[in-house]
């Protein structure tokens, strides 16, 4: 008898990472898990231990790199990261076919070496605060950029680039390019971004392609996946709402609706969702 799909126990993982502290979530296991729902993948172990050997391989070669007379900075670590990463596992952004939904499924994303800014982001945080280094991900929009920092000293760099380093006037064109050219950069664009926050943008890139492709159901399920993952994240529920009422689920979508109204601080947002609840309950009748 073939093995049935973990599901419930993959969605059960996730809803205990979710109900947790920030600080205890395991960054690859919970993308590794998303994906495996996406994929229907019924063992998860060698995407794992295929992590677990990205840590162990830094690891050593940052021994090597202290060995040989390299200075304990962040500089040495962020070496070392790609080394193993983008230089000998070929880990890099998909410039040719950005948009791919492969990109931002991890597990796709270590079978192609392949992906998204935030994809690749995932990567080397997780296998950065592995070693006990801190590198996080900054809350800049549109493209993932990563921080590592040590002793005070602090590098950018760009994952999606082979760990290219950023300077200020780097970002600052990199916005005008993305974003629009009167763009600017804030003191929020510094902001460390949570674990938490790093799975939600990543889920969200898949949730974005989903609705531009008009796979309404799909976009659904990501959505209550991450909502597994960020219970609190109330501006969820207005999406929610609007794909319930794009596939007929009045009753879901009122219910999450007036769930964003009771949460939501912004009056407008709140004029918003009741506009759109009012023509879903005149549907009814």
């Amino acid at each position: 008898m073939p093995d049935s799909f973990p599901e419930d126990e993959y969605l059960q993982i996730l809803t205990k990472y979710g109900a947790g502290p920030d600080q205890d979530i395991d960054l690859a296991e919970c993308a590794i898990l998303m994906a495996a729902l996406d994929n229907q993948t019924l063992s998860i172990d060698r995407y794992k231990n295929h992590i677990q050997k990205l840590i162990k391989d830094v690891g050593a070669r940052h021994q090597d790199l202290l060995g040989e007379g390299a200075t304990d900075d962040a500089a040495t670590q962020l070496a070392a990261l790609k080394h193993i990463i983008a230089d000998e596992n070929e880990y890099a952004g998909d410039e040719e076919n950005y948009d791919d939904l492969q990109n931002v499924n991890l597990i796709r994303v270590i079978e192609r070496r392949k992906g998204m800014p935030v994809a690749l982001a995932l990567i080397y945080i997780h296998v950065g605060l592995a070693q006990g280094w801190q590198v996080e991900a900054l809350s800049f929009p549109a493209h993932v950029v990563c921080r590592m920092e040590k002793n005070g000293a602090r590098l950018l760099f760009d994952p999606f680039q082979q760990c290219n380093l950023l300077q200020a006037a780097d970002l600052r064109n990199m916005l005008k390019t993305l974003i629009s050219p009167e763009a600017e950069l804030s003191t929020d664009y510094y902001n460390a971004a949570s674990k938490r926050e790093v799975l939600i943008r990543l889920q969200n890139n898949i949730k974005l392609r989903q609705v531009e492709s008009e796979d309404y159901e799909g976009a659904i399920k990501t959505i209550e996946t991450m909502r597994l993952l960020d219970p609190n994240e109330y501006r969820l529920l207005f999406d929610a709402g609007v794909l319930y009422a794009r596939t007929s689920q009045a009753l879901a979508a009122i219910t999450a609706l007036e769930s964003y109204i009771d949460l939501t601080p912004d009056k407008e947002a709140q004029y918003d969702a009741l506009a759109l609840l009012r023509q879903i309950k005149d549907d009814l009748h």
